[in-house]
């Protein structure tokens, strides 16, 4: 045991689900027992908190009623520069990962990491400042060695991005054909490469990059 896993920590475990902060709370106290948690379900309780507490480790949801946590991340930052901040979510590393890590936090984990998995992670982000796993580490060697956009929506040409737009704000094919001046057959061609592109399979989840990317 590390002399920071004797130490009193101070943990923030937001998420707007109760069994996931319970579940993680279990984890944290197993490898530091000493720590001080804090729980919060929404953004203004994880405003309070880092006015309140000097925090060691924010373990963050992505998705909150109000929002998404890549708006929270400058606030973190600004208002505690020395908070590590590991982002726990259920949305696939290779698509999400790299793009928090470039807004500011310091680890990525999939909530369907097993206990070993989540373990290695804190005790990394605790005593080394930072956790990458095995798919983080290749994501970061494509980006910098194969110049891989770090926004996946940089891949869609111009005429992709006005489709993907105009999908996103509701318009079927024969609307978005109207607005662009094309045929269906073409519109269909360009969703096609649009969900290509992006490794998407449905509207859903192209709407869910667009919040998370496209209007940052």
């Amino acid at each position: 045991m590390t002399d920071k896993q004797n130490t009193e920590m101070h943990f923030i475990l937001a998420d707007d689900h109760l069994i996931v902060r319970q579940g993680m709370a279990m984890l944290v106290k197993e490898i530091f027992p000493q720590a001080k948690i804090w729980q919060a379900d929404n953004f203004t309780k994880v405003r309070q908190l880092l006015q309140e507490i000097a925090v060691d480790v924010l373990i963050l949801d992505v998705s909150f009623p109000e929002g998404n946590s890549l708006s929270l991340l400058p606030e973190i930052k600004k208002c505690q520069p020395d908070c590590k901040v590991m982002i726990f979510s259920a949305l696939e590393e290779e698509v999400h990962a790299l793009y928090f890590y470039n807004a500011g936090a310091q680890a990525y984990l999939n909530k369907l990491s097993d206990e070993e998995q989540i373990q290695k992670a804190l005790l990394a982000l605790v005593n080394e400042g930072r956790y990458l796993s095995e798919i983080v580490k290749e994501l970061f060697f494509t980006s910098n060695f194969k110049e891989k956009p770090l926004n996946p929506m940089d891949y869609l040409s111009e005429r992709e991005l006005e489709v993907a737009r105009l999908m996103v704000k509701g318009l079927g094919n024969l609307e978005i054909s109207n607005v662009l001046n094309l045929q269906k057959t073409t519109v269909s061609t360009y969703k096609k490469r649009i969900f290509e592109k992006l490794q998407i399979e449905h509207l859903a989840a192209l709407i869910e990059l667009f919040v998370y990317y496209h209007e940052q």
